[in-house]
């Protein structure tokens, strides 16, 4: 009987288990997770569970019955500690031996650590784990002055949580915009925008020095110009880091990520990595792509699945990802690489945030994102697939449809 062995407990790890299963994999599956819960989704841990919109029991892959009935094992609070390709073999933290005949890397990322003076103060906190959003979940509170480090994505979610819990939000950004190099100024100057008119004050083109406190609790920033901001709590979204260092020692390829071909197989045989840690070759864009967002960790397994038992599936999906915060509600899909298109082409009431915006290079469409406007989102796929020459009066002009703005 063959095992098929996957490292890694969230998302990517619960979807590979299932789609090994749905496509026909009759033999052992066993999942590797460091973490005590069983594989969960990460993005209601910056939005509707930080919010205490939803409940715990909502963020898991599967309930605890389905890993039983599909006989998947799950080997969870277990750290892998090392690959053996040649004998085919995980080595866990305890020095024994786990023995496969395909592997799926899902390992995921870290949060990059901040490394100033003060870093390593009591409340100084970071959101990856489901335990991470419960502790913002009781920082943030009415009166609190919290400082968020970073205006990224998390760093945005977690600043509009904060500010909904009615804390006194600081976000500190060393770009001129939150979200500059993703979005380009024109959509970013939307997101300064929307936190500042939610009393948010933003920050911008500032660095830390160092975090101050009393009794090993943060209590205040200081910047390099010499200002302090006073600080109940400390929130660091400064990206992630992909876990590469299992493949790294078994002498896989690793580059921003662990490399794969389109059928997410690595540079050594009969190993597969799929969500966060995969830099993988995309066919329609021509080039690797390591994507950080949700739908990868979703959609990249059903592949990885079918290519450890040998069918031929492609992972050719365009990025995608959203956002929600305060009362914006935001889709993007495509891929508009910084200083890779000409121009941003609006449809809609951007001042009101309720728009279409596209990324053009020459008449092409290279991304698409939808801000409080629903339902465009194939839409906007389409137009991105089709590669035609698109006139920006018909991208622009709200009253003709967007499945009409084709040649």
């Amino acid at each position: 009987m063959s095992t098929f062995v996957i490292v890694g407990g969230g998302l990517a790890a619960g979807k590979a288990a299932e789609a090994l299963r749905e496509h026909g994999h009759g033999g052992r599956i066993v999942i590797i997770g460091d973490e005590r819960e069983k594989p969960y989704v990460r993005p209601p841990l910056s939005k509707g569970y930080l919010l205490g919109k939803e409940e715990r029991d909502s963020i898991f892959v599967h309930p605890d019955d389905w890993y039983r009935e599909h006989e998947v094992d799950l080997l969870l609070g277990t750290r892998a500690g090392a690959i053996d390709p040649r004998a085919r073999q995980v080595a866990l933290e305890d020095d024994s031996r786990l023995s496969y005949d395909k592997l799926l890397l899902a390992t995921g990322s870290s949060p990059r650590r901040l490394t100033v003076p003060g870093a390593d103060l009591d409340n100084v906190l970071y959101l990856r784990r489901v335990e991470d959003s419960e502790r913002l979940k009781s920082a943030f509170a009415a009166g609190r002055r919290i400082v968020v480090i970073g205006a990224g994505w998390i760093g945005l979610e977690t600043a509009a949580a904060a500010r909904t819990a009615g804390a006194e939000v600081t976000v500190l950004e060393h770009s001129a915009l939150p979200l500059l190099k993703v979005l380009g100024r024109e959509a970013a100057e939307v997101f300064a925008a929307l936190h500042t008119d939610h009393g948010v004050e933003l920050l911008p083109e500032v660095r830390v020095d160092s975090l101050t406190g009393t009794d090993s609790r943060v209590t205040g920033v200081r910047l390099t110009d010499g200002r302090q901001l006073p600080a109940d709590a400390v929130v660091v979204g400064i990206g992630i880091t992909p876990n590469v260092g299992l493949a790294e020692h078994a002498g896989l390829e690793v580059r921003d990520g662990i490399v794969t071909d389109e059928r997410l197989r690595t540079s050594v045989a009969d190993i597969h990595a799929a969500g966060d840690v995969a830099n993988a070759y995309h066919p329609l864009l021509g080039r690797h792509l390591r994507v950080e967002h949700w739908a990868n960790a979703l959609n990249q397994p059903e592949v990885a699945a079918q290519s450890m038992l040998g069918k031929d599936a492609v992972y050719d999906r365009l990025p995608y990802f959203y956002t929600d915060q305060y009362d914006l509600g935001m889709e993007y899909t495509g891929y508009a690489e910084p200083g890779g298109y000409d121009r941003v082409v609006f449809r809609g009431d951007v001042a009101g945030r309720r728009f279409v915006a596209f990324w053009m290079a020459g008449r092409r469409v290279l991304a698409g994102m939808n801000v409080n406007v629903w339902d465009v989102i194939d839409r906007i796929r389409a137009l991105v697939l089709s590669g035609a020459d698109v006139d920006d009066a018909l991208l622009a002009d709200p009253d003709v449809p967007l499945d009409r703005v084709l040649p």
